[in-house]
Order: C-alpha cells, then sequence, then structure tokens
C-alpha cells in the first residue's frame, strides 16, 4: 500500500484483531515532525496557513501539491521547541492527522485506515483513548479519526484538482529563497515553485472571472502574498543568530526578487520536502 510517508515509519492497516486493545496518547509533544522541512497543505487551509507559513508549490511533472515550510535546511523543523511543542497557532492537518493515514488498497480501488505503529503515544495500557472496545467495535474517538482522515482527502483530492489547472496553464515557475548570514555563510534551500504573477496577469479575461467565480484566484493570491513569510524564517533560526545578522527573501526563475519580498535579497533558499 502506498501512503505519504515524510515522518510515517511503520504504518499498518488498522484492525479490530490486532489493535484491540491498543489506545492513543496525543499530546503538546510534535517530536515525530522534528525532521521534515516542509509538509503538504490543502487549499481549504490556505486562509489560517498564510497567517504563519510560507505557502509554496512542490512536487514532479505529474503531480504538485502545495506545502508549508517549516525549515531551510534538510531535516529542520524550525517549528518545533526544544520540548517538541509546535511554535504556531495553526497546525497543518497533515500534522494534525498523525498517527492516522489513508492508504491505497493494492488494486487502488480504495482507501484503508492505517496507524504509525511507531508513535510513541501508542500503547496496550490503556493511556490516552482507546480505538477498539471490549466487543471489538469502533470506539467513538476511532470515529472521530475516520471522519477527520475522510475529511482530509477529500480536501487532498479538490486540491490535486486546483493544482492540475495551474500547470494546465503554466502559472508556476521554479522559485528560490535565500539565507546571508554577516559572517558569509550562506544557507540554501531548493526544490519549489510559485505562482507567476506575470502569467497570472496576462490570462485571460474571462479565466480570471472564472477563478474568482471558484474562489480560486483567492488562493493564488492568498500563497503570493505568504511568500513574505520567508523573511519571518530568520528568526526562528537558532537563537544564537541575531536577525539583525541575516538576510532572506524569495526569487522567482530569473533571478529577481519577489514583489511581496525585501529587494536586499543575497541569498536563495529553496523548499524540498523534509
Amino acid at each position: 500500500m502506498g501512503t505519504q510517508l515524510l515522518f510515517y515509519e511503520t504504518a499498518v492497516q488498522l484492525s479490530s484483531e490486532r489493535h484491540r486493545d491498543w489506545s492513543i496518547k496525543k499530546g503538546t509533544d510534535y517530536t515525530f515532525a522534528q525532521h521534515v522541512n516542509a509538509v503538504p497543505l490543502t487549499a481549504v487551509e490556505f486562509a489560517n496557513a498564510a497567517r504563519e507559513y510560507a505557502i509554496v508549490f512542490t512536487g514532479t511533472a505529474e503531480q504538485v501539491m502545495p506545502a508549508v515550510i517549516l525549515g531551510v535546511q534538510n531535516k529542520q523543523n524550525l517549528y518545533l521547541k526544544a520540548d517538541g511543542t509546535w511554535q504556531a497557532k495553526y497546525i497543518p492537518a497533515f500534522v494534525r492527522r498523525y498517527p492516522f493515514v489513508f492508504s491505497r488498497t493494492k488494486d487502488e480501488k480504495k482507501f484503508v485506515l492505517c496507524l504509525d505503529e511507531s508513535f510513541s503515544g501508542c500503547n496496550q495500557q490503556g493511556l490516552g483513548e482507546r480505538l477498539f472496545d471490549a466487543q471489538g467495535s469502533r470506539t467513538e474517538y476511532l470515529e472521530n479519526v475516520l471522519n477527520f482522515i475522510k475529511q482530509y482527502q477529500g480536501q487532498f483530492q479538490l486540491t490535486e484538482a486546483f493544482c492540475k489547472k495551474l500547470t494546465d496553464l503554466n502559472l508556476l515557475e521554479t522559485m528560490k529563497a535565500q539565507i546571508t548570514l554577516k559572517s558569509g555563510e550562506k544557507v540554501s534551500l531548493a526544490g519549489f515553485m510559485g505562482i507567476s504573477r506575470d502569467r497570472l496577469k496576462a490570462l485571460p479575461a474571462e479565466k480570471l472571472a472564472e477563478f474568482a467565480q471558484t474562489n480560486e484566484l483567492e488562493l493564488m493570491y492568498i500563497h503570493l502574498q505568504s511568500m513574505g513569510h520567508f523573511t519571518d524564517m530568520v528568526s526562528r533560526l537558532a537563537g544564537t543568530i541575531p536577525q539583525e545578522e541575516q538576510a532572506m527573501g524569495a526569487e522567482n526563475s530569473t533571478g529577481q526578487p519577489s514583489p511581496e519580498n525585501p529587494k536586499k535579497i543575497k541569498k536563495t533558499v529553496t523548499t524540498g520536502k523534509g
């Protein structure tokens, strides 16, 4: 079965036979996400996420998806404190759904609910929320989890359709972001795309009107506005590096600063999966 891995290590199909006595204890510890520098985002999350994260697009020619940037180096999550708590008001649904995930069956015809058994909150001591009752039926907790994962999957598919429109219209361009420390040390990250303002403005009026009617035009501008958070990422770097010693921003494929980022860019950082 195929899953979106990232921090999932041992995702196993959930069953009353295997997991009848299992419980899940979730708290405020998100250490499981400490080694990812970007996670997928669904379109419905744009408005909330854009207040605190840079939203970009990542993927391949076959599939592009939005993602939020969590770090500027590989395996770096700047949104986690040392104690594992998340340093933002909004936590992406991809993170919140852990340790659960949908996976396709081998015949690709349906989804099954899986559990990452490596999650530290998995236990058979009754700590937290039970998955099944004594009769092997789903508990209310598990039913709520299943509904949440179903909603997430539905939003994921809608987001795929939105991204396909962007690629079909060639609205995405390769972008770069960059940090230069006063010491001269440079930190770079690569592998993301953004919507080209010029290409967006060049669309026919009827296509722009169509995007406005579906609220997809709003999503595009939310994404563009969120790119300003690349500058905010500077303050999330190691606390020993003064913010005034750093410069950061995003550039498009031509090497020109994006309109919503400082013109004093000295270095390029591009984002990829953690």
